[in-house]
């Protein structure tokens, strides 16, 4: 059994037990969160498809850690203008681990 969800615009496919890496969400490490989002459950070969969510789908995880992932350079350059410009990113981030995949038909 999976589930499709949303969150921050991005779409994520998760199991039972799962450990992902969502951008920052505000909570304390071992909070418990909801997401509401479903678009997607497949339960036995079976796809339910939300139109444009699925009344009653929850995927309930558990906040582990958050943190920064690597830095990335964003390099900006016009050729013959004498212009660059070079900027380092470090994205934040949070651990979350999916506890339960909820729905009701």
């Amino acid at each position: 059994m999976y589930v499709i969800f949303d969150n921050g615009g991005k779409q994520y496919k998760v199991i039972e037990g799962q450990i992902i890496k969502l951008e920052k969400i505000q909570g304390i490490i071992g909070k418990k969160i909801e997401f509401n989002n479903v678009l997607l459950i497949s339960n036995n070969n079976k796809l339910n498809i939300g139109k444009p969510v699925i009344p009653g789908g929850k995927v309930i995880a558990e906040i582990i850690s958050h943190g920064k992932d690597k830095k990335i350079k964003v390099v900006k350059f016009r050729r013959r203008k004498h212009y660059r410009k070079i900027q380092g990113h470090r994205q934040l981030f949070t651990n979350i681990k999916i506890i339960k995949i909820i729905f009701s038909i």
